[in-house]
């Protein structure tokens, strides 16, 4: 998977405002219908809370990576927000989440979804890339970082 055909300057956020969970995915999406990626922001926000439901998308080192499947969308599509100060957003580690990274994927199609999830994995399982994320002062910053 190429990250650097699904990640966009467009779609990131230095410093979400949002304080629970919902206002955080709801930031996320508004995002991407701002980008004109998305075209149902109820149903996209309905499968990504659903999704959250069943077991938080947060996963350790301060990463969340709240995802679904929707048909509000064509092809994979994705949001980075950072919030620097952490909130809680029931990581398997406990500890407070700090970067979010939402994508949403067609309902039909599997294969690009997990390829993303496992390579924005991988990318941000280095604690330098972690904290350069954390530090940066662009949107486009934080997509070369990402993409690196």
């Amino acid at each position: 998977m190429n990250l650097k055909q699904v990640l966009d300057p467009e779609t990131v956020s230095l410093d979400l405002a949002g304080s629970t969970k919902q206002a955080v995915i709801e930031e996320l999406i508004d995002l991407l219908i701002r980008a004109g990626k998305l075209s149902d922001r109820e149903a996209a926000l309905k499968a990504v809370l659903e999704r959250e439901a069943k077991m938080s998308t947060a996963i350790q080192n301060g990463v969340a990576i709240p995802h679904a499947k929707t048909d509000s969308v064509n092809e994979l599509v994705t949001a980075v927000g950072l919030k620097p100060n952490g909130m809680d957003f029931q990581s398997l580690d406990g500890k407070p989440s700090k970067i979010f990274i939402l994508t949403l994927s067609p309902q039909t199609r599997l294969g690009p979804h997990i390829q993303f999830l496992s390579a924005i994995s991988q990318s941000l399982d280095e604690p330098t890339v972690r904290h350069a994320l954390l530090h940066a002062r662009t949107p486009q910053e934080i997509v070369d970082l990402l993409t690196a």
